[in-house]
């Protein structure tokens, strides 16, 4: 039995004297033949069976493909595709090749011929069983990848297959999903005609652009390994024109199908281009002997081999003595040389993800033959029905390195990528380093897991991750705003407005902080707002407490004056029980805003206003019957008058009783239909709340205020009225500039009241409770004051009667 393998190691030719061959790419060939020999080794694969190969050379070339594997399936002494004659061994499956259209051309004839294949790389295409995790978790670990350093601002290079026009397709949508913007997304043929001046010319401005780009700093790669040739390849040419060295600021993120490479005539090159690069690898394992099986590789070690003296030449720079072809090389090769001393662009002695792909590929094909060979009945005969059934099988197995080996529902091997990091020598040498781990089973938004100190970055970065941003980012107390015409990854950062904030990077829009907190000056954050509310201790409470008790201390001497001199002229002559029921009001009056200043409760917020409106429309109905007895009083004294029955003690209190019994009853209403209640304003005060009084019914607070202006207008006309009464100390006179100055008080409290807000709205109702109480006392008191103390010659009857 046999089964092949399609393998690229030629390129297409650099010039016309030499052809260049990929010697990496030979450790696939070597992974197969020690494959093959550890299970012809092992009697519990395939006893009594010998496994046999072919590797053909496709040389990149579709025509070769269809020949070589025609060629396979019909193999006899001449090409004869469809005919068959006398014993032939027996192909039982098709190993894909490396590149992706290769594997398609091999596709359509083994699927033709019902040829089971099997792929070791990632295809976009169905193929029999593929011997490498599902492709497209790929996409998520680089999205995740890009999330986690915060690369918003890349690069995409594919190379031009179908398989690449797919990649591109597949990751813009996952890109844009995430909130990732590709700044571009290059399409690089994996192969160049060099004697096409114009295409080699496209293409080195196309990779010279990608290096002079500098906002884009992470570069996705996808397609083949050559891809890595080609670009090392235009920046040797770039670096050759300019006479300059490339200090490359770029991060590779490279797929698993990429191998780092460099062909034969590159050799002495190095990979530092691509230090620091981060690849997805297919997990792999040296399986027990390998090593020494790569050792026992010289130049005649097999006779078969038609690919060995072309490879150890282009690896060891040598040429044999006995070839024709010409050569470049300076010395010929002894045989002796060592495997283990080439680069690793050149040849790596561990097993790479790809050879170890094609290890378990051969292994999953014997494996599936040995079901097979015990399922089956000894009637039966295998080979008419082995295709058939190697479609059939669910392979799982263990392999020689210790792993366990089995397929998903998908026919794709179970498991995920390794995370690398290349870290390149001076002595053109690099190494693996394993950083993280793609785990597709794992819960969304956790599939990756990386170590980002223990990366190795491009040195010119010195040590700090790469910063890959079409533009800074926005900080705490800015937010995004889009450029017009442009992709929305570029962005202005405006300040937030006035009372928003933004706690966080680059963050769309700005937002309130909650009602319990206010914003910092940078608005990047909120801090606790300390409840605010006028009270004793405070400046401003300080004050109007003073002014407050000081009024009260002044009106409590007036009182304690009109006792002490209850029984002189001054004092009987304007009824002495309005005076001494307007004093007691004003003491309450000037009493009352101390209910103002106190922290704000249930029982404060019903008491205060509806008290201040019940002791003032009190004291204002005082002066009003006062007001209306002076001018009475005069006009009683005509003869024949009816007025005198009117002019007395009762009419005084009806007056009070009735007007005070109208603000009472407002209250009243008031309070049963929408009372005053403890509130918090977070409007007004922007680092703090303030503890107020709703005062409810803002209708019916004013309705109450309005009234109280109604009787003050109504005293102040009856007092304007009798101002001219004949008398040498005329009351009127004075409640009528009492009167002014009271509703000029009131008047302007209207406006300023409703304009103000928080501490300031108490400390407005305050002042005007104060200054109208201190202008009646000032103007109604102050002048009897000063008679009884200072002229108490005019405090007499006869003093009083005068007309002038």
């Amino acid at each position: 039995m046999m089964f092949c393998s399609i393998s690229e190691f030629s390129s297409n030719v650099i010039n016309s004297l030499c052809c260049s061959m990929v010697t990496k790419f030979y450790q696939h060939a070597l992974a197969l033949a020690f494959a093959v020999e550890e299970i012809n080794k092992d009697p519990r694969i395939l006893p009594n069976v010998t496994l046999g190969f072919h590797i053909q050379d496709s040389y990149y070339d579709a025509r070769m493909t269809y020949h070589t594997t025609l060629d396979l399936v019909f193999k006899s002494q001449s090409f004869v595709p469809n005919y068959k004659c006398g014993t032939q061994k027996n192909l039982v499956a098709a190993i894909g090749g490396l590149g992706f259209d290769t594997s398609v051309n091999m596709a359509e004839i083994s699927g033709y011929y019902k040829i089971p294949q099997v792929g070791f790389i990632f295809l976009c295409i169905h193929s029999f069983y593929h011997m490498a995790p599902y492709e497209d978790s790929q996409y998520i670990g680089i999205i995740r990848l890009l999330q986690h350093f915060g690369w918003m601002w890349i690069g995409v290079l594919v190379d031009g297959s179908n398989c690449g026009e797919r990649f591109m397709k597949v990751v813009e949508e996952l890109l844009s999903r995430n909130g990732i913007c590709s700044a571009f997304t290059k399409s690089i043929s994996q192969q160049a005609a060099l004697d096409d001046a114009d295409k080699i010319s496209h293409f080195l401005s196309e990779i010279n652009w990608i290096f002079r780009n500098s906002k884009v700093s992470a570069l996705i790669m996808y397609g083949e390994s050559l891809t890595i040739s080609w670009i090392r390849t235009a920046q040797f040419v770039k670096d050759l024109r300019e006479n300059t060295t490339t200090f490359f600021r770029k991060v590779w993120i490279v797929t698993a199908q990429i191998d780092f490479i460099l062909k034969g005539f590159q050799h002495g090159w190095g990979l530092q281009l691509f230090q620091g690069a981060i690849s997805f690898t297919i997990p792999s394992k040296d399986p027990p002997g390998f090593r020494d099986f790569l050792q026992r590789v010289k130049p005649n070690w097999n006779q078969e081999d038609g690919f060995l003296k072309a490879f150890w030449e282009q690896a060891f720079d040598c040429s044999f003595a006995d070839l024709t072809s010409p050569t470049t090389a300076h010395e010929l090769c002894t045989g002796e040389e060592k495997l283990e001393n080439l680069p690793s662009p050149q040849f790596e002695m561990d097993m790479t993800g790809h050879s170890y792909s094609i290890y378990n590929a051969v292994h999953a094909v014997a494996h599936a033959l040995h079901t097979m060979f015990f399922s089956r009945s000894k009637g039966r005969d295998l080979m008419q029905e082995k295709k058939a059934d190697l479609q059939e099988l669910h392979i799982s197995f263990n392999n020689a390195a210790g792993e366990a080996v089995s397929f998903s529902d998908k026919r794709v091997l179970d498991g995920g990528f390794d995370i690398m990091n290349l870290v390149t020598f001076p002595n053109f040498s690099f190494k693996r380093v394993k950083v993280g781990r793609l785990d597709p089973k794992s819960p969304e938004g956790k599939e990756l897991t990386i170590n980002g100190d223990a990366i190795v970055w491009p040195s010119i970065f010195n040590q700090v991750i790469p910063v890959s941003l079409c533009n800074e980012r926005c900080h705490p107390g800015y937010q995004k705003r889009r450029r017009e015409g442009e992709k929305f990854c570029c962005y202005d950062c405006i300040l937030c407005p006035e009372g928003k904030i933004s706690n966080e990077t680059d963050m769309n829009e700005c937002f309130r902080c909650p009602e319990d907190q206010y914003p910092n000056k940078g608005r990047s954050g909120c801090f606790p707002r300390l409840i605010h509310f006028l009270s004793y201790e405070e400046p401003l409470g300080i004050s109007l407490t003073s002014a407050a008790l000081f009024f009260a201390l002044i009106t409590v001497l007036l009182l304690g004056i009109f006792l002490k001199h209850n029984d002189t002229p001054l004092v009987r002559a304007n009824n002495r029980g309005l005076s001494y029921m307007l004093l007691v009001s004003l003491l309450l009056c000037f009493l009352s805003p101390l209910l103002f200043l106190r922290q704000p409760g249930q029982v404060t917020c019903l008491l205060r206003q509806p008290a201040f409106a019940i002791i003032f429309s009190v004291a204002v109905s005082c002066v009003l019957a006062k007001t209306a007895l002076v001018s009475l009083a005069f006009r009683a004294t005509k003869p024949g008058s009816r007025l005198k029955n009117w002019v007395g003690k009762t009419l005084a209190h009806c007056i009070t009783l009735a007007c005070s019994s109208v603000q009472a009853g407002l209250c009243a209403m008031w309070l049963a239909s929408a009372p005053p209640f403890p509130d918090l304003d977070y409007d007004s005060v922007t680092e703090g709340i303030v503890l107020q009084c709703n005062e409810g019914s803002v209708p019916l607070f004013f309705c109450v205020l309005s009234y109280m202006g109604l009787l003050a207008l109504a005293s102040f006309t009856v007092a304007f009225l009798a101002r001219r009464l004949p008398d040498a100390f005329n009351e009127a006179k004075f409640i009528t500039f009492s009167m002014l100055m009271f509703c000029s008080v009131w008047v302007s409290f209207v406006p300023t009241y409703l304009s103000t807000r928080g501490e300031n709205t108490v400390a407005v109702e305050i002042f005007s409770i104060l200054s109208s109480a201190a202008g009646l006392l000032g103007c109604i008191f102050a002048p009897k004051c000063y008679i009884i103390l200072l002229r108490p010659e005019m405090n007499c009857r006869v003093q009083l009667m005068r007309k002038n």
